[in-house]
């Protein structure tokens, strides 16, 4: 049966939604949803005519009903907006499209910081609800980024009393002994990340005066050896290059009152071999310990260019291809 002779569906829009804002200019959101449905799709004042399976059409109308609840939110809608919908609407799951896209984490400067996938939205309700969090996943799937974001929030709502950044130096032994210049020049550009980040989250001018008064803390991994860390919110980046031992350390340091999120992406490892990395034995050490979460992202939680996210899914097929062909 071709979709000329599949039955009609009518969906009307509230006509408290401009029907621009609901299609975008020159019609730019109605073409990229009706790319992704098997249907015909026409639009005809406030009201959207939808030729095809039932199960698609009742899609498409759930996918409106989402779109117009994104709209009154105040907040705009966009080809990304459309297309992450549309994949979470596929997904069998119980999380709607405009919760996930609509949760505010954080406002700064009129920008927002939103989850915008549905592994994003997972990971950041994890971290509300456990002590110690690991968010796993490639480069660019917003694991750094959003646990700073929630790192920011609870500062804001003096859930804590300070935030502590730290990542492993590997790339320095993480002696730094042997790099030239004072201390801050010798840890500067293996932090830049996070405070990159932060500039994103908290105005400038505030940043220095937060660093001086030791309320925000960035350092590598190896000072924080011998501390305990109480009333803090403490992210440990580019956890694939801790070993075993560093690891164990960093966790231990959890005091009362505190909140940890490892982030990581296990197959970027620059750890000289043999050595293990802390973060793939990790998650067979604490899999199963109460108050302990671990965040899976993948390819299709790519939030950079769209291009990063094809890059990944090639790698890991590659990957995947070659790890068959060392077991054969």
């Amino acid at each position: 049966m071709t979709t000329d002779d599949q039955p009609q569906h009518t969906i009307s829009v509230p006509s408290s939604v401009a029907m621009v804002s609901l299609l975008g200019p020159a019609d730019e959101f109605l073409k990229i949803i009706e790319s992704s449905f098997d249907a015909q799709i026409h639009a005809r004042g406030n009201t959207i005519t939808v030729r095809g399976a039932a199960p698609e059409a009742a899609l498409v109308e759930r996918l409106v009903d989402e779109l117009v609840t994104i709209i009154r939110t105040g907040q705009g809608l966009s080809p990304e907006t459309i297309e992450r919908s549309v994949s979470i609407l596929r997904t069998e799951t119980k999380e709607h499209p405009a919760e996930v896209l609509s949760l505010n984490i954080l406002s700064n400067r009129g920008r927002t910081i939103r989850p915008k996938t549905l592994n994003q939205k997972r990971y950041v309700d994890a971290i509300d609800r456990h002590t110690v969090v690991f968010g796993i996943g490639p480069a660019g799937t917003g694991k750094t980024y959003l646990a700073m974001a929630k790192a920011v929030q609870a500062l804001q709502a003096k859930e804590v009393n300070r935030i502590i950044l730290t990542r492993p130096a590997v790339e320095a032994g993480e002696s730094l002994g042997f790099l030239p210049g004072t201390l801050s020049e010798k840890i500067d550009p293996y932090l830049r990340p996070l405070y990159d980040a932060l500039h994103d989250m908290l105005d400038p001018e505030l940043i220095p005066k937060l660093l001086t008064a030791g309320t925000i803390e960035v350092a590598p991994l190896a000072y924080m050896r011998g501390r305990t860390l109480n009333d803090a919110f403490i992210i440990l980046d580019e956890a694939q290059n801790t070993s075993q031992e560093q690891m164990k350390m960093f966790l231990t340091r959890l005091g009362f009152g505190s909140k940890m999120v490892v982030t990581g992406d296990v197959t970027q490892v620059d750890l000289p071999s043999p050595k293990s990395s802390g973060l793939r034995v990790v998650q067979n050490v604490l899999d199963e310990v109460d108050d302990i979460h671990f965040a899976r992202l993948t390819s299709t939680d790519v939030v950079r260019h769209k291009l990063v996210g094809r890059i990944v899914a090639a790698y890991d097929t590659y990957e995947d291809a070659g790890e068959r062909r060392r077991t054969q």
